[in-house]
């Protein structure tokens, strides 16, 4: 048997590395071509609109993100072991530090006491900051009983505004886009009377303080001051609205187009009609969007889109003053119950407080405490002002002192057309997401009013007002579903005290 030499040996080992080495690449080409034919073989088997070029393009980049993905594994595998191996080394450490050297373990114990001081300093700060916060959406159901009692359904479109008389007989009215304003009874519901005077969109209305008169703006440019003279009906006893039927709306809340509501029923279409007005008040260049008396009856104040708000001698229709100085579109007027103050809101992010106390002098404040549209500030019976705003917030204002406000109520959607009442003290939020909220001065939540698929605003809720002088309803609400809602709101003495 032949015996090999060491230099054939050697030789021999190295053609078998070689041959080895040639045979891994061989399978790693392999195990491409392999891969390569999967995709194709998938790319055959698939049904696909898209171009092969286009697929294949597409699985290489699969690909490549996949290896990447292999890579990142591997590393983090990689760095949990470096990780396991310090912590190994640091309690190995600890364990000599503990009998060795006293200063640097005195050292590492204050230094992690402080480090939990620290810590538990940040988790007080943020669940101090966060509380209050959280503290104006929590549901405080408790803090007020809400009862729906009456609607009012008989415009043909969808309601701006709505006001409760403040002299006998008590009746509500409402302003709508139907270029109508109606007056009802509260405690039936039914239409006493029609005021079809305007060529436009009756925007707001206001009853005069101690004679049967109405103030309604439009959107034709006007405002109209109407007598009216109802009888209110004999009440009957309230149904349950729970067991009615909804009005015909389509599944997503919205007005069905087939099944719209046109006023017949039981009051708008047999109630009596006035079409003309006892006075008519001209000068603005645009929409009058709002308008009010002022302490007596004797004044009223407009606010347009022309940027300007009027003040009018009721018996003359001559205009007193105008009001400038907004760098947009108003959105809303109000006046003080016993003094002679107006404050006007505007799309500028502010609104103003003009004074006419003294006959001589008018003078007027700013306020910048919003960042979007001010759709409106209204006086309460003390001496505050509250401002709602498209940016989702109610500020509280005092004007001895109106640097800041003294309280701020953030919510989730926008706010309109606020009301305060006088005797509770509570705050009316109307909002675009078809809630209604009430809080209290501090901003304090006290109760969301019901909504659901049978009861309750299915569009945005333009206005809310009090009526705090009726037996049943004292909190009333329009919308853009075109009705209107009155509500009684039951608070506790505690919380009225407070």
């Amino acid at each position: 048997m032949p015996v090999e030499s060491g230099s054939s040996a050697a030789s021999r080992q190295a053609k078998q590395k070689r041959k080895s080495h040639s045979l891994s690449i061989r399978r790693t080409n392999s195990t491409e071509q392999d891969r390569g034919g999967l995709q194709r073989d998938l790319m055959e088997s698939q049904d696909s609109k898209l171009p092969v070029s286009l697929r294949s393009n597409l699985l290489d980049l699969f690909g490549q993100i996949e290896r990447e993905f292999e890579n990142l594994h591997i590393e983090n595998l990689e760095l949990r072991r470096e990780i396991e191996t310090l912590n190994d080394r640091l309690a190995a450490e600890g364990q000599t530090l503990e009998g060795g050297d006293l200063a640097k373990g005195a050292l590492k114990t204050k230094a992690s006491h402080s480090t939990s001081q620290l810590s538990q300093k940040l988790r007080t700060t943020y669940k101090a900051s966060t509380s209050k916060i959280v503290s104006s959406f929590k549901t405080t159901t408790s803090r007020a009983v809400c009862q729906l009692l009456k609607e009012y359904a008989g415009h043909r479109d969808g309601i701006w505004d709505l006001s409760v008389s403040r002299t006998g007989p008590l009746v509500l009215g409402t302003a709508s886009a139907d270029h109508s304003a109606m007056l009802w009874s509260i405690e039936t519901g039914k239409c006493l009377l029609k005021y079809v005077g305007h060529q436009g969109s009756v925007n707001s209305i206001k009853f005069h303080p101690t004679e049967q008169m109405a103030l309604t703006a439009s959107g034709d440019q006007t405002a109209h001051i109407w007598r009216y003279m109802v009888q209110l009906p004999t009440p009957t006893p309230a149904a349950d609205l729970t067991q009615q039927q909804p009005p015909p709306y389509e599944e997503d809340g919205e007005l069905s187009d087939r099944e719209e509501p046109d006023g017949e029923g039981e009051g708008p279409s047999e109630c009596p009609c006035v079409r003309v007005a006892a006075t008519t008040l001209r000068s603005h260049q645009g929409v009058v969007i709002a308008a009010d008396w002022l302490v007596g009856g004797r004044q009223v104040v407009t606010a347009s889109w022309d940027r300007a708000a009027n003040l009018y001698d009721v018996e003359t229709s001559e205009l007193v003053h105008s009001l400038t100085g907004h760098d947009q579109e108003l959105t809303h007027c109000c006046t003080h119950p016993s003094q002679r103050l107006v404050v006007t809101s505007s799309r500028d992010t502010t609104f103003r407080l003009w004074d006419f106390r003294d006959p001589a002098i008018h003078s007027v404040n700013v306020f910048q405490g919003h960042t979007d549209t001010v759709t409106s500030a209204v006086f309460t019976a003390g001496d505050n002002v509250v401002s709602g705003s498209d940016d989702r917030t109610v500020k509280v204002w005092d004007l001895k002192n109106m640097r800041s406000p003294i309280a701020t109520i953030r919510t989730d959607s926008a706010v309109n057309r606020i009301s305060v009442s006088v005797n509770q003290r509570v705050i009316a939020l109307p909002h675009d997401n078809r809630q209604v909220r009430l809080f209290d001065m501090s901003g304090v939540r006290l109760a969301r009013l019901p909504r659901s698929n049978r009861q309750g605003h299915r569009r945005m809720v333009c206005c809310t007002t009090w009526g705090e002088d009726s037996a049943s309803c004292n909190l009333f609400s329009c919308g853009f579903d075109r009705q209107a809602i009155g509500w009684n709101i039951n608070i506790p003495a505690l919380l009225q005290e407070k």
